[in-house]
C-alpha cells in the first residue's frame, strides 16, 4: 500500500501557510483583471486589495484549473511514490473538476501502480475547505485512502453552505440575479440568505430586511441544521468584512459555546463571483 497526499484546488478558500501545515497541497484557479488583461494566480493576490480594486469598480473574471495545472501537481506526488486523493471546488460551479479528472486519465498509463482518485466536492469556498480538512483528520486518524474517499462522499450531501451578500449587483452581474430585483433589493435593503444545493449550485432560500438580520438567520441555519450544534465544527469565510464574521461568530458561541474552527477570507476565485461583504458559514448539518 502506498503513502497518499490529499490535494485540493484554491477554490477552497484555506490560505497555503495553514494547507501547509495540513500536509494538503493545492493546484491554482485563476483571476484575471478585464481593465488591463493581467492573470493572477488566487493566491498571488492580497483578498485585501483585492476587495479593495473591486469596490473602486474594477471587474475580475476568474479561469478554473487545466489539466496541466493539475499534472505538475500530481507528478510532484506521483514521482515520490504517493497515491493521491484530490478534492475539487464543485462542479456545479467550475470546471475544475473536469480538469482534474482529465489530468488523473491522462496520468494513470505513465504511473500504473498509483492510484489518483478525483472527488467533486459539489463544495465552494471554505465549505470545500471544511471538507478537506475533515479528510486530514480522517488520514491523521490513519485512514486508507479508500476510507477517505467514502467518508468524503457519506459527508458531502450533509456540508451546509450558508451565505448572504452586501451588494447584488454582484450576484447580477453573474446572472444569479434580474437587474430588476437587484434594484429592488438595494432600494428596500433587502439581503439574500443563499445557500449551495445537492448539485453544488448556488440557490436563494430567502430574503430578510438588513444586514444584521441576514447574519441572524445564518446563524439560526446552525442552530437548527448542525448535525452536533454544541459540539461540531464550522467554518466561517468573509470578503473582507471581519467584524460581521466575529458577529456571526459571537452569534453561535452565545448559543452553542462554540467557536469557529478556521475564519477567513473569501478568495479573490469565489469572491469575484459574490463580491465585498460576502458571509458564509459552513458545517456538517443533519441532512
Amino acid at each position: 500500500m502506498n503513502p497518499y497526499t490529499i490535494i485540493t484546488d484554491s477554490g477552497c478558500d484555506i490560505d497555503i501557510a495553514t494547507l501547509d501545515q495540513w500536509g494538503v497541497k493545492c493546484a491554482d484557479l485563476t483571476v484575471r483583471n478585464v481593465e488591463d488583461s493581467r492573470m493572477y494566480l488566487n493566491r498571488e493576490i492580497k483578498p485585501e486589495k483585492f476587495y479593495t480594486q473591486m469596490r473602486e469598480g474594477l471587474v475580475f473574471q476568474t479561469s478554473a484549473v487545466n489539466p496541466e495545472g493539475f499534472k505538475r501537481v500530481f507528478c510532484e506526488e506521483l514521482e515520490l511514490g504517493n497515491d493521491i486523493i484530490c478534492f475539487c471546488v464543485s462542479s456545479g460551479i467550475s470546471t475544475t473538476y473536469q480538469s482534474a479528472e482529465i489530468a488523473a486519465m491522462d496520468l494513470a498509463d505513465q504511473y500504473p501502480d498509483r492510484k489518483i482518485i478525483i472527488v467533486d466536492s459539489l463544495c465552494a469556498s471554505e465549505g470545500e475547505g471544511l471538507l478537506v480538512y475533515l479528510a486530514v483528520e480522517k488520514k491523521k486518524a490513519g485512514a486508507t485512502i479508500e476510507e477517505v474517499e467514502a467518508y468524503a462522499k457519506e459527508t458531502i450531501p450533509v456540508l451546509s453552505h450558508w451565505f448572504t451578500v452586501d451588494d447584488l449587483k454582484y450576484l447580477k452581474r453573474g446572472g444569479r440575479i434580474s437587474p430588476t430585483a437587484a434594484f429592488a433589493a438595494t432600494v428596500l435593503d433587502i439581503k439574500p440568505v443563499m445557500h449551495v444545493d445537492d448539485d453544488g449550485k448556488l440557490v436563494g432560500v430567502s430574503k430578510v430586511r438588513g444586514r444584521r438580520q441576514a447574519i441572524k438567520s445564518i446563524a439560526d441555519k446552525y442552530s437548527e441544521m448542525a448535525a452536533d450544534p454544541d459540539n461540531g465544527i464550522y467554518f466561517i469565510s468573509h470578503g473582507d468584512c471581519a467584524g460581521d464574521a466575529a458577529i456571526l461568530e459571537s452569534m453561535i458561541e452565545e448559543k452553542h459555546g462554540q467557536k469557529a474552527a478556521h475564519i477567513g477570507y473569501v478568495g479573490p476565485v469565489i469572491g469575484a463571483h459574490s463580491g465585498p461583504g460576502t458571509l458564509a458559514l459552513f458545517f456538517v448539518g443533519k441532512r
